[in-house]
């Protein structure tokens, strides 16, 4: 029992170790003092009406560290020059970090409604869709925090089964040591989800005004479809350098040229 309950332990606390090493070469934390003044210029130059500005500050800040609240105001000055594709790419871009954000997902829903492409999706399996509805409801941070209090108050429950002497007592606490284990296990599974979207980003969008994807990685291809600027594809294989097989939401699959898309 104690080589289980050792082990137990052990994948718990290498889980959060790796989930906050990876948090921390992400750059999370963008509201130091230096990113903060310099996304103070570039609301400056939005508030103004000054996009041009706005976009190389923010564009310079991003180069320091990602930060949802910089790419969201990023998205929202390419949507006041008009450039959809890049709005897309960066409210995306911003959604990853702040999928909660309701302000996110309806700029992002604004600006998708201005692009040519309409695809219907594929029906999903209903709880993979509820899965990731109930993923989305807090960022990467959040669920790792609730994975960590959880798995504390495990021990705690835990340590009380093991040294109480009533048998009601004992029998409280082992059904509060199940529960806690389970949403520990259900909120670091759900953090190390969105930890893996973060660090193997296979979406991308597209840029160019239109592009045709084709049957194979060549020039010469059979031409399938026509995509078009601010079309949200998913990377399939990515092991040619100058070409992408890419996914729609509704199966199709073909070859697009890398330099007409942009991972987001």
């Amino acid at each position: 029992m104690k080589k289980v309950l050792y082990i137990f332990i052990l994948f718990f606390i290498q889980s959060f170790v790796c989930l906050a090493q990876e948090n921390e070469s992400f750059s999370f934390a963008a509201d130091s003092v230096v990113v903060e003044y310099s996304k103070a210029l570039g609301d400056s130059a939005y508030a103004k009406g000054d996009f041009a500005t706005a976009i190389d500050v923010y564009e310079h800040v991003l180069q320091e560290g990602e930060s949802a609240s910089v790419y969201y105001n990023l998205g929202n000055a390419y949507y006041k020059v008009d450039d959809i594709a890049r709005a897309i790419l960066n409210y995306e871009r911003a959604l990853l970090l702040e999928p909660s954000n309701k302000d996110i997902q309806f700029n992002l829903e604004l600006a998708r409604s201005k692009t040519i492409d309409r695809v219907s999706e594929e029906n999903e399996i209903f709880f993979v869709k509820w899965y990731r509805n109930f993923a989305s409801l807090m960022s990467m941070q959040t669920w790792a925090i609730i994975a960590i209090a959880t798995f504390i108050l495990f021990l705690v429950s835990l340590s009380i089964f093991i040294f109480a002497k009533k048998r009601s007592i004992k029998k409280l606490f082992f059904i509060f040591a199940i529960l806690f284990a389970i949403v520990s296990l259900c909120a670091n599974a759900t953090a190390n989800g969105q930890k893996r979207r973060l660090t193997n980003r296979t979406n991308a969008i597209v840029m160019t005004p239109s592009v045709v994807v084709r049957s194979t990685p060549s020039a010469n291809g059979t031409e399938l479809f026509v995509l078009h600027e601010g079309h949200k594809v998913t990377i399939s294989d990515n092991s040619i350098k100058d070409w992408k097989e890419i996914e729609l939401e509704d199966g199709n699959v073909g070859w697009i040229e890398t330099k007409a898309l942009e991972v987001i």
